[in-house]
């Protein structure tokens, strides 16, 4: 479990989400950042201070990030050393595909796991440079489930 890295609630008011798990737990927040994935413009933020992160994201109705029906728990995310396989090996587990970045050219895959409600996100360990220079400046690097001995 040592490529486990955050937590993720969908939101439809990021600003209100991240101002109540303030006053409720004292957590600190980045600066939210806009962006487009596809035909979706969406806005993320994640917790300051490490490891593991709690995320937020405000998407529009029928993306990835729907929360025209409220804010829930969306998934949990682990670092993989090889997406594409670790996708792979998520499906030959019984656990479909819900959602890929890749052909976006985002190396990120969302799986469903029925028996916890809510999606597995591998995300390959080669964007977790980027990552850190944007959300966890000066932060280690971070474990990932290597792939290549799950096969």
């Amino acid at each position: 479990m040592t490529a486990f890295y955050h937590v993720c609630f969908v939101v439809p008011d990021i600003e209100q989400a991240m101002q109540d798990l303030q006053r409720a737990a004292g957590v600190e927040w980045s600066d939210p950042v806009s962006d487009r994935l596809g035909e979706w413009d969406y806005r993320i933020v994640f917790t300051a201070g490490g490891p593991p992160f709690i995320e937020l994201i405000e998407g529009p109705s029928d993306s990835p990030w729907d929360a025209s029906k409220g804010a829930r728990f969306d998934h949990i995310g682990f670092w993989t050393s090889d997406v594409r396989h670790g996708s792979q090996r998520l499906e030959e587990e019984g656990m479909p595909t819900d959602f890929s970045g890749c052909p976006y050219g985002r190396p990120f895959a969302y799986h469903q796991m029925d028996s916890i409600g809510a999606r597995i996100e591998l995300v390959d360990v080669g964007r977790q440079a980027s990552f850190l220079d944007r959300w966890h400046p000066g932060g280690k690097p971070m474990p990932a489930i290597d792939e290549t001995s799950r096969s």
